[in-house]
């Protein structure tokens, strides 16, 4: 399947180790994913995307992106095709206005379920839909959702919106797609961001996620050295959130979600877990 990697922090940081230089990089990683990549950073809030359908590591314009690229936020994805063309259309992450979003996963069901899932996508977002994938339709799903809820084009979107979104879109694919005596079910590992707001949801393929390291290599010089950076948040606030699909070589201590377990941070960079359909809470909170 592909690959996902979201990155959210206090301050602009390079994520040129993460996506090239760690011995197990996203660019290592795309030896076996193969099948496009795309970067997406914020730079004055707003979201700016690079995309490329060759295999990262062979690519020279995901070298120096990497090693450029500095922000507060960002989304990178690899892709192994299981549905669509391999094209610029197809690549991920998605975006529209200031969300972006990418998926991990397969919809098993999607031949009997595509036709009536898009057209559940809202009319004024459904001519948005420029590719083939399951994803990108996921992703208007996911919007259509969250415009019910809040203006889209609005800064401040209370987590607790964006997770109830995201339970709301799970569900409703697995309503069409997941057949009823099927052992395989919708795959459905995603991470979305407007930039300030990074949620991830673990559904069916792996997620792990990283808040703090043993020791901070800038430990002596940053201004923002708090005790969230190395050791587990007690009041929920952290420094930093990293979210990939498998753990990256470091510093970073990690943990797996479990299957349905989502993870995210706000915009004032609270912690919370929580469960699609279910709740989510500060972590560390009474």
């Amino acid at each position: 399947m592909c690959r996902l990697f979201g990155f959210r922090s206090v301050i602009q940081s390079q994520v040129h180790r993460s996506l090239v230089a760690a011995d197990n990089a996203l660019a290592v990683q795309s030896e076996a994913h193969r099948d496009g990549w795309g970067v997406a950073y914020y730079v004055a809030d707003a979201p700016h995307l690079i995309k490329g359908t060759s295999p990262a590591v062979e690519d020279t314009i995901f070298a120096k992106v990497s090693g450029v690229v500095a922000s507060e936020t960002v989304l990178a994805h690899l892709r192994l095709a299981t549905g669509g063309a391999v094209n610029i259309l197809n690549a991920h992450p998605f975006q529209f206005g200031r969300w972006v979003f990418a998926h991990n996963g397969k919809i098993i069901g999607w031949p009997q379920g595509r036709d009536r899932l898009i057209r559940d996508v809202a009319p004024n977002l459904r001519r948005y839909i420029l590719g083939d994938t399951d994803s990108e339709v996921i992703f208007y799903l996911f919007l259509t959702a969250l415009s019910r809820r809040v203006d889209l084009h609005r800064r401040g979107t209370p987590i607790a919106d964006v997770h109830a979104a995201l339970g709301e879109t799970v569900q409703l694919v697995r309503d069409r797609c997941d057949l009823p005596d099927a052992e395989e079910k919708a795959l459905l590992s995603v991470i979305v961001t407007d930039g300030h707001c990074m949620v991830a949801a673990r559904g069916g393929k792996p997620l792990c996620f990283s808040t703090y390291k043993r020791r901070c290599l800038d430990r002596d010089d940053c201004p923002f050295l708090d005790v969230a950076c190395e050791a587990p948040t007690e009041d929920g606030h952290v420094n930093h959130l990293i979210i990939t699909s498998e753990e990256l070589q470091g510093d970073n201590v990690w943990l797996e979600l479990e299957d349905g377990e989502v993870v995210g941070v706000d915009f004032r960079m609270m912690l919370h877990r929580g469960r699609l359909g279910g709740d989510i809470a500060v972590v560390g909170a009474a």
